[in-house]
């Protein structure tokens, strides 16, 4: 909950100017919805793509304050993040919940960037792989094929989020191996390979490099480095493989 639409309109204009060219790696900004129609007037035609924070699973009706797919999809957006660990924490999402609004997305043309992550106390009593064990599964369930190749996942270690730490590469790319192990049990080996998984906790310009490293690593999702044109520019051109 950064940014009012002048302030986001200010971030997305230096990031086009700064990552003019950048064909490398695939960018994609998620402003706050009362942003994304400026900031979308600015992408267009630019390598730069767009989507939201969230998404409801509704096509319409009496559910105040939500936003349904085909608004997003009107504004332009390819993307949305679903599940985040904040809106688990805050908002009461649940993978019932996180399941539905995945659907929704893919059902209209959206590409959904579903988080999963352990909290600190589970990390610390062995229940990492347990705990996205839980997440993958349940966010994906009654999915094909099809629709898992459509779906970006993004592992973020909600105790590395905002606090500074930061997972170390080795960490990351454990995690990240076993999503690509569950996922292949799920859908199939040639599935989960082609599966992009991000990493997401304090990503840094000065860190991204060596978690990307990581051979199931396929990109970050980036939090406060974002708000900065010159962070975030620095990210996705240390991204590059």
């Amino acid at each position: 909950m950064y940014k009012t639409a002048g302030e986001a309109l200010e971030l997305v204009n230096g990031l086009k100017a700064e990552l003019k060219g950048e064909s490398a790696v695939d960018i994609v900004v998620c402003p706050p919805f009362t942003a994304i129609a400026k900031a979308a007037e600015v992408l267009k035609g630019s390598n730069i793509a767009y989507g939201a924070q969230d998404v409801y699973w509704e096509e319409e009706g009496a559910f105040t304050g939500e936003v349904a797919p085909k608004m997003l999809t009107d504004l332009g957006c390819g993307f949305c993040i679903v599940g985040h660990s904040e809106r688990r924490t805050y908002f009461g999402e649940t993978n019932e919940t996180v399941n539905k609004k995945v659907k929704a997305a893919l059902k209209h043309g959206l590409t959904p960037i579903m988080c999963v992550g352990e909290r600190l106390e589970e990390r610390d009593s062995g229940k990492t792989f347990d705990v996205v064990k839980d997440h993958i599964e349940g966010g994906l369930a009654g999915f094909t094929k099809e629709d898992a190749l459509k779906i970006v996942i993004a592992y973020e270690p909600v105790w590395a989020i905002g606090t500074g730490r930061t997972a170390t590469p080795e960490q990351a790319q454990e995690v990240h191996k076993h999503i690509r192990s569950l996922l292949g049990k799920m859908f199939g080996e040639e599935v989960s390979s082609k599966v992009r998984i991000q990493y997401g906790g304090s990503v840094k310009p000065d860190n991204v490099k060596a978690i990307m490293a990581g051979e199931d690593i396929d990109g970050a999702l980036v939090g406060g480095a974002s708000l900065k044109v010159k962070d975030f520019a620095e990210i996705v051109r240390q991204s590059k493989r």
